[in-house]
């Protein structure tokens, strides 16, 4: 296969191989929050409630250095920071930061995937204004984001959707990574298995059981074993760990469903944990369908057991659920349901899915959740 050189001076193209960045604004809300309010600015913020139930939406770079990360529950989060500053979520404003920075992206191509607000794949194999170099229009996306909206975004520049994300996360904030065509394998080999998406704390747990520390450990193993470990994850892991993804940037690409889904640290059964789990997960899924501006009627709650077994049972009402307060009713109901367990759980998360567009429903098209806890 001839590759594409992703040099300054130009880049050849060849057969199939495809040019793609991933954008990633660096604590997006909270940044938001402290370009509009200067007293804020070098101090720990967070987005999020700061009641007993809050939850952490987003975190400034001053918060992280304290272990504050987003979907934290707001106590945990100011016991780890106790000078944490809340500000509520304003998403009339960062969806309106959004539109800006979409448009800069379709300045430069029409083959845009927004993943949320703040990120997105462009495939740039042939680019509008003709500048031929990927690591080029990167570098001009990430000036024009900061001269238009005084924000900064990281930037991974590679041949692939999995290996762009990657490289968006190595030099953040503010940063820009190319990964290179005959590059993608030795840098995936070099980092531990957390950093692949899908891959969570449980998960890298149990990898570590098996003596799987990095992407080179992983890329030992072959796919028989992986399958016999880790069922239909196992060919996701064979490829990732090789660094090979074929996925298309989707410009049209239409959400089924919105969610999250969180896993535990430890496994949980009693009702009362359930409960208060279900709490903060109802708090940042809400967070997320306000962020796509989803309405949708079906509402499922999946869980899985300490055996892997999945469960869900879900909800469907006439009309488009109207607000947050009908949206956890519907949840806890699932739950109350299918109380008591009969063996703890390892994970929890909520969907909202039969979405809706401009009073119509949606085709069906493959599910793609916007995000995990």
């Amino acid at each position: 296969m001839s590759l594409v050189d992703d040099s300054d001076d130009g880049e050849g193209e060849a057969d199939g191989l495809r040019k793609i960045i991933h954008v990633d604004m660096d604590a997006f809300f909270a940044s938001v929050e402290q370009r509009d309010n200067p007293e804020l600015r070098g101090k720990p913020v967070a987005v999020g409630g700061s009641s007993g139930r809050g939850v952490v939406a987003a975190a400034s770079y001053e918060a992280r250095k304290f272990g504050v990360r987003s979907a934290m529950p707001s106590v945990t989060a100011k016991r780890k920071c106790p000078d944490l500053i809340f500000c509520k979520s304003r998403f009339d404003v960062y969806r309106e930061v959004s539109q800006q920075i979409r448009a800069i992206f379709r300045h430069h191509t029409d083959l845009v995937e927004p993943l949320s607000l703040d990120e997105a794949y462009l495939d740039v194999t042939e680019d509008k204004l003709g500048i031929g170099s990927a690591t080029r229009i990167a570098e001009l996306i990430r000036q024009e984001i900061k001269a238009k909206t005084k924000l900064t975004a990281s930037a991974g520049v590679s041949y692939n959707k999995f290996l762009a994300k990657l490289a968006s996360d190595q030099n953040k904030p503010d940063g820009l990574c190319v990964i290179r065509p005959g590059q993608g394998a030795e840098f995936v080999q070099s980092l531990p298995v957390r950093r692949f998406h899908g891959v969570g704390p449980k998960g890298a747990e149990k990898m570590a059981k098996l003596g799987i520390e990095t992407g080179a450990d992983l890329a030992a193993k072959d796919i028989e074993w992986l399958r016999a470990h880790f069922g239909s994850f196992a060919d996701y892991l064979y490829r990732a760990a090789r660094g090979i993804d074929l996925r298309p940037v989707r410009s049209s690409r239409i959400r089924k469903s919105v969610g999250g889904e969180r896993t535990f640290s430890r496994d949980l059964s009693s009702g009362s944990e359930l409960r208060e789990t279900l709490e903060d997960i109802i708090d940042i899924v809400w967070g997320y369908i306000e962020r796509a501006e989803a309405k949708g009627r079906t509402v499922t709650l999946k869980m899985k057991y300490t055996d892997f077994q999945i469960f869900s049972r879900a909800k469907t009402v006439e009309r488009a659920i109207e607000d947050k307060d009908e949206f956890a009713q519907l949840s806890r109901a699932l739950l109350e349901e299918v109380l008591p367990l009969p063996m703890p759980i390892r994970l929890m998360g909520l969907t909202l899915s039969k979405l809706e567009r401009d009073g119509e429903e949606e085709p069906k098209r493959p599910d793609a959740q916007l995000s995990l806890l």
